[in-house]
């Protein structure tokens, strides 16, 4: 399965300026998304971060990886538009500043989901070299609500 920026806005909440992701090249429900996001030059945070050396803040790094690793959950029968929240990111490793005129590609798997929690990890890429990763934790809400009286 293939989304466009059109098909992604119908899968999740965020939305421009947010939305971190542009293009879902695969996604396998339940189990991986892969994609990308072109950095323009004028994306809004590199107004702000920083003067005369803009580059993509470490925390949106992070938060492109877990948009697009919900794609796997949200394809899920079932979960369309739904809501995901982070609970919790480990061993987040920044490795390469990420600048204006880069294409961010982003690698993410679910390692495990139960009830609702989503063990996850994820890469992001420029230029086939490491930019940065993390293991995080996403929670599905609907579904943890079953579970809690």
């Amino acid at each position: 399965m293939k989304l466009d920026k059109e098909k992604i806005l119908e899968y999740q909440k965020n939305r421009p300026p947010y939305l971190m992701i542009d293009f879902v090249n695969e996604v396998i429900p339940g189990k991986t998304s892969n994609g990308f996001k072109k950095l323009n030059n004028d994306e809004w945070f590199f107004k702000v971060h920083w003067e005369n050396d803009p580059n993509m803040p470490g925390m949106l790094q992070i938060e492109s990886l877990v948009q697009m690793c919900s794609m796997a959950i949200f394809t899920l029968e079932g979960n369309k538009g739904k809501t995901v929240y982070l609970t919790n990111v480990d061993k987040v490793k920044f490795r390469k500043k990420i600048v204006p005129g880069d294409t961010l590609d982003l690698k993410t798997k679910i390692l495990s989901f139960k009830r609702g929690i989503a063990q996850c990890y994820g890469e992001g890429l420029v230029n086939n070299s490491l930019a940065c990763k993390a293991e995080f934790t996403l929670m599905l809400t609907s579904e943890i609500s079953k579970y809690i009286k």
